[in-house]
């Protein structure tokens, strides 16, 4: 008897650090992103399309110090009539890529006459690495971004958000700041980060969901946050900013429920398009007349 309480015992220890073990690793996995380089990054959108005339584009570098003392790399894209007057977009790419898969989204501002800022998320391109927080501290950032372009081209600029996926959770987190911004197209985002995570360990690892839990736990242990913590929706109860939520009806990444829970948790007005066919990220590259018209529609209705 005592001696298959001693087997029970170190089975169960032997479980217990297994099980701490992987969470450790996931947390790790999540936290230090493996990000591409701005080679691999141009080379893909290059390939799709979708730089067009980037690299011939007038620009200027746009860094920014966040919250924290951190420095934000950035570019500032003028438009092409009236440059630095009146309109300004600020577009945020999503997880592990850099500013350039903003690029794409950037065309359609620029045509409707807005001066365009792409920026590297924390921990990505251009950026000292450091850890990725899921939009905690890169909601900061944006903040400190959109600060910067009200103090270099007025407080009464029309000024507008765009993000994608990791980015489309950092712009609805930055709502609790109460930024001073027109309005915000909501790319393929997450309204709570934990069902993602979720999905993705069952989906890509085939691992029992209970590990996300773990993984958040570790997760604050070594790098200050929870995945528990990272919830954009809440954001959204006392916000009066229009946003229009883009999704890919067929995203498995991150499911196209979570903008329908978001454009219902809003306050200010919103408008929900769903993509035909489309996965995660991928609703311009399979309509991108739709995707267009479908932007330019909103912001015009919205914009002065």
């Amino acid at each position: 008897m005592k001696t298959a309480l001693i087997i029970i015992f170190i089975i169960a220890l032997v479980l217990a650090a297994l099980i701490f073990a992987v969470s450790v690793v996931l947390a790790h996995y999540v936290v230090y992103p493996q990000t591409v380089t701005y080679e691999v990054a141009h080379a893909t959108e290059e390939k799709a399309g979708f730089l067009k005339d980037y690299d011939s584009l007038p620009k200027q570098a746009y860094d920014v110090i966040s919250f924290d003392g951190y420095i934000i790399h950035g570019e500032y894209i003028p438009a092409a009539e009236n440059p630095g007057k009146g309109r300004f977009v600020i577009l945020t790419h999503g997880y592990s890529y850099d500013r350039l898969g903003s690029v794409k989204y950037m065309h359609i501002f620029r045509d409707m006459g807005f001066n365009c800022i792409e920026y590297d998320l924390r921990g990505h391109g251009e950026n000292e690495k450091t850890i990725v927080t899921m939009g905690i501290k890169e909601a900061r950032d944006l903040i400190a971004v959109i600060d910067r372009v009200h103090a270099d081209f007025g407080e009464d600029i029309i000024l507008g958000l765009h993000g994608e996926s990791m980015g489309s959770g950092t712009e609805i987190n930055a709502l609790q700041y109460r930024p001073k911004v027109d309005f915000i197209v909501n790319d393929c985002g997450y309204g709570e980060l934990m069902s993602t995570l979720v999905g993705q360990v069952q989906q890509q690892f085939h691992m029992p969901p209970f590990l996300v839990s773990t993984a958040a736990a570790a997760c604050r242990l070594f790098y200050g946050y929870s995945f528990k913590d990272v919830r954009p929706i809440d954001a959204l109860h006392e916000n009066n900013i229009p946003i229009l939520f883009i999704h890919g009806a067929e995203d498995a990444f991150v499911p196209c429920q979570q903008s329908k829970n978001m454009a219902a948790a809003t306050q200010g007005e919103s408008e929900l398009y769903l993509c035909p066919g489309a996965g995660h990220a991928q609703s311009y590259e399979k309509d991108p007349e739709a995707y267009r018209e479908k932007v330019r529609a909103f912001v015009e209705k919205h914009v002065s």
